[in-house]
Formats: C-alpha cells, structure tokens, sequence
C-alpha cells in the first residue's frame, strides 16, 4: 500500500467517525501512522485531504457503474436492466461508503461545499458514459427514442431522476429504501422513452403505364377482326 493510499484510508476512517468540521490533519496523521508534518507532504491543508477523498469515491463509483453496466449488458438485459444495473451500482458505492456515519449529512453538505468542481466533473463523466450506453443498448436491441430524443437527453434526464428521487431521502439515506424507490422510478421513465423499432413497411410499387399500352391495342385489333368476320 502506497503512502498516499494509507493516509486517504486513515483520513476516511476520521471523517466518518468526526465529520469534517471535527477533524483534523493531526488525527488523520495519528491514524494513518504518520507525523504532522509527513502527512503535509502529500497534503497540504485538511481541505485538500478531503477533496482527495471525494474525489476517490467518485472514481470508485465511476468503476463500479462501469462493471455493472457491463454485467448487465453481457447477462443480455434490457435497457432498464443496464441502466438500473448502473447507476444503483455507483449510488450504492457512494452511500456504502459512508454508511454508519452519524455525520452522513454534514458530510455530503462540505462535499458540495469543499467540492463542487469534483461534484460537476464527475456529474458530466456519468453523463457521457451513460449516454454512451444508452446509443450502444438501442443500437444492439434495435430501440428507438421517443420524442426526437437522443440518448444524450435520455442519460441526463436519468441524472434529472435521481436528483428528484434524492430529495425524498437527504444523503440517499435509508440507502436501502432510496435505491429501492430509484428503481421504480428508472423502469417507469425508460418504459416511456424508448421501445422496439417500427418495421418499415415496403410501399407498392406504381404500375407501369407501357405494359397497359400494348394490351389496349391488342384488344382493339381482336374487336375490329370479329366485326369483319361477322361481315
């Protein structure tokens, strides 16, 4: 384990037990077994310590909607599958993280407070690489998006839902009950945005006026010889 990997667990294990206005460099050294002046070295204020710890729980997040899309996807899953499979994976990673924090909600407050340009970037990075799951699912499943949307506005009105969803539960706690309730959501929204393709229906082909030509003057022979045979 790297230097910077141990002081990042240590100060995670002082953020939950304290939160972050209680907590200090020196206890985040003292707990990764460092000096004060050691763990200065790697950081330079507690703020920086604890964006490098957001940040880290969003890369971590990150990987784990990757994985879970991709499982999801290769199980051959519908849409709502992957979609659920991912963004609960990642949700679940960042709740599990702090689960058992009694400082939960001041703790996701300072995250916004301390790292909000994290908190966008990141934001941005789900964005994209769920849109991009999105037109790859449709492409495989021969889906259509209703309304002229694309799979970008399907990606970032998912991102719309969670945000509303995260307002029945501060801190996406209870996770267990947030997750659950995010889900119906999901499956309710995606049944309405995208279904099966529309097979093209072939258009009949115009007859072709040159081959009706002959036919009429052939016609008119035959006539004009029984008329002559009756004379």
């Amino acid at each position: 384990m790297s230097p910077r990997t141990r002081v990042l667990d240590a100060a995670m294990t002082v953020f939950r037990r304290q939160g972050f206005r209680r907590s200090s460099i020196e206890q985040a050294a003292e707990a990764a077994g460092l000096t004060r002046q050691a763990l200065y070295h790697h950081f330079k204020s507690k703020e920086a310590l604890f964006r490098a710890v957001i940040e880290r729980l969003y890369e971590e997040a990150f990987a784990a909607e990757t994985a879970a899309a991709a499982a999801a996807e290769k199980a051959g899953g519908s849409l709502a599958d992957v979609v659920v499979a991912a963004v609960t994976a990642k949700l679940r990673q960042l709740a599990e993280s702090l689960d058992g924090s009694p400082h939960v909600e001041e703790l996701f407050s300072e995250h916004l407070a301390q790292a909000r340009d994290l908190y966008q970037k990141y934001t941005a990075a789900y964005v994209e690489q769920l849109a991009a799951t999105v037109a790859r699912i449709c492409r495989k499943q021969g889906l259509t998006l209703h309304a002229g949307m694309t799979p970008r506005d399907l990606a970032r009105c998912i991102e719309m839902t969670v945000n509303g969803t995260k307002s029945a539960y501060p801190a996406m706690q209870p996770a267990a009950a947030f997750l659950r309730d995010l889900e119906v959501m999901l499956r309710t929204f995606i049944a309405g945005a995208a279904s099966p393709a529309k097979p093209s229906v072939a258009k009949p082909k115009p007859a072709n006026k040159s081959t009706n030509k002959p036919a009429k003057k052939s016609a008119k022979k035959s006539v004009r010889k029984n008329l002559g045979d009756r004379k």
